[in-house]
């Protein structure tokens, strides 16, 4: 079965840096668009990063811009988010999602990551 797991989350400091990484099982990940999620306490779920399958597309959230970088490495099956300059609204649970933005249809457990001083 299709299998996403996160890991790479922690407590990190305002301004420090943290790499996230989802382990994929049980499809063909490169022939999947693939994204990165989060869900702040009592904040909705909020879409932040893609990866395209193809042309190899990045896109991300406005509120992470500039901070943030997706890759992926197809070899080991393997989704990666480089979270820059950590600011405390960054804090959530981040998710490794198959597909792109609203057409995601399998998520993994998460992994939390906390900016705190």
């Amino acid at each position: 079965e299709v299998q996403l797991v996160e890991s790479g989350g922690g407590l990190v400091q305002p301004g420090g840096s943290l790499t996230l990484s989802c382990a994929a099982s049980g499809f063909t990940f490169s022939s999947y668009d693939m994204s990165w999620a989060r869900q702040a306490p009592g904040k909705a779920l909020e879409w932040v990063s893609t990866s395209t399958s193809g042309t190899l597309r990045t896109d991300y959230a406005d509120s992470v811009k500039g901070r943030f970088t997706i890759a992926r490495d197809n070899a080991k099956s393997t989704l990666y988010l480089q979270l820059n300059s950590l600011k405390t609204e960054d804090t959530a649970i981040y998710y490794c999602a198959r597909g792109a933005r609203e057409n995601s249809d399998a998520w993994g457990q998460g992994t939390l990551v906390t900016v705190s001083s």
